[in-house]
């Protein structure tokens, strides 16, 4: 069985047992969190499709980690005017651990 959610602006696709990295959520390490925005729902048989979501579905993961992706380095730079701007970024992230689909 798996389903697809949207989280944080993104849609993924989940099944049980499986951990995915979302946008940063709130919550503590072992917390449980509920997906709510099913869009979609396979597996065993027909695939339930919502429109544009799947009533009564949900999808219920535990937070494992709270941390921040790799750093990147933003670099932007003008010829022969002597502009030149440094920056760096690290996007927080919730890893989830799927452990049921309901619905």
């Amino acid at each position: 069985m798996f389903a697809v959610v949207r989280t944080g602006g993104k849609q993924l696709r989940v099944a049980p047992g499986e951990s995915v990295r979302v946008e940063k959520l709130a919550g503590e390490i072992g917390e449980t969190v509920e997906f709510g925005e099913v869009l979609l729902v396979g597996g065993d048989g027909e695939a339930r499709i919502g429109t544009p979501l799947v009533k009564g579905a949900t999808v219920v993961g535990t937070i494992t980690d709270q941390a921040r992706g790799p750093k990147l380095t933003i670099f932007k730079m003008k010829r022969r005017t002597g502009y030149r701007r440094k920056a760096g970024h690290r996007q927080p992230y919730t890893e989830v651990r799927v452990d049921r689909i309901e619905g």
